[in-house]
């Protein structure tokens, strides 16, 4: 190996962090041409993941930084709903093998290197009227550097909301709101005033109230988008859901 190529490789390994894909623009930046990374790929000193997206040899990767990776390419992609609730410890039982339940603003397939490693779903989805690169109540978990967008406990609880009736139990809903008794009612009360979803809204306040939740009684419906006079209806594999205004 040249002295040069050498020099470069120990730089790449200096600055890369185990457990860290990097991209093709993140080796551009550290001096490493495309050329230069097919060979470090075919001398085995890189593995490729996927066109553009590289790993460390034998590195197992690590969940925040691929997420981080994929907040890159994906609009508005953050952790939520079930996942980020029980990050927060907000839950009910542990599964076996939880399936992180990953949202954004965009049609998108999460890459095969990474549902391989960490079992997901990505729900395209426009809750809040927000702009994608700066949703509401969403940021770097525990506010660390370099960690992945995670809603906050009050946006997680709506997003997980928003999925009954189409891939979320009722049940489970309920008994994962029954521990979600400090939620912050003026965060709430923001993230409401901005949900496009009526039922989400009617469906938390019906839940709160019913729960006798401590922040549900310092909501007030009138000031809430809870849609027209009418009762929302709809029928799932839970049965009827009737939810007044």
């Amino acid at each position: 190996m040249a002295a040069t190529e050498r020099n470069k490789l120990n730089n790449l390994y200096r600055h890369w962090a185990p457990g860290t894909p990097l991209t093709s623009k993140d080796l551009a930046a550290l001096g490493i041409s495309a050329d230069l990374a097919v060979h470090y790929v075919r001398a085995g000193w890189m593995t490729r993941l996927l066109r553009g997206v590289y790993s460390r040899p034998n590195d197992v990767l690590a969940l925040h930084p691929c997420l981080v990776l994929l907040q890159r390419s994906i609009e508005g992609l953050h952790v939520g709903g079930k996942t980020a609730l029980d990050w927060y410890g907000v839950r009910h039982y542990l599964a076996q093998q939880p399936v992180l339940q990953l949202y954004g603003w965009a049609a998108a397939r999460l890459p095969d290197w990474f549902s391989e490693r960490f079992p997901a779903e990505y729900h395209r989805k426009r809750l809040f009227d927000e702009a994608p690169d700066d949703p509401l109540h969403a940021a770097p978990f525990e506010k660390r550097d370099g960690a992945p967008r995670v809603s906050a406990p009050e946006r997680a609880l709506l997003e997980l909301l928003s999925e009954v009736g189409v891939r979320q139990p009722l049940q489970e809903a309920r008994e994962l709101m029954e521990s979600a008794y400090s939620l912050r009612a003026d965060v709430l009360r923001a993230l409401l005033q901005h949900c496009t979803s009526v039922k989400t809204v009617r469906l938390c306040l019906q839940l709160g109230r019913e729960l006798a939740l401590p922040w549900a009684a310092k909501l007030d419906a009138a000031e809430l988008p809870t849609g027209s006079g009418r009762a929302w209806v709809s029928r799932s594999a839970d049965g009827l859901l009737v939810l007044k205004p």
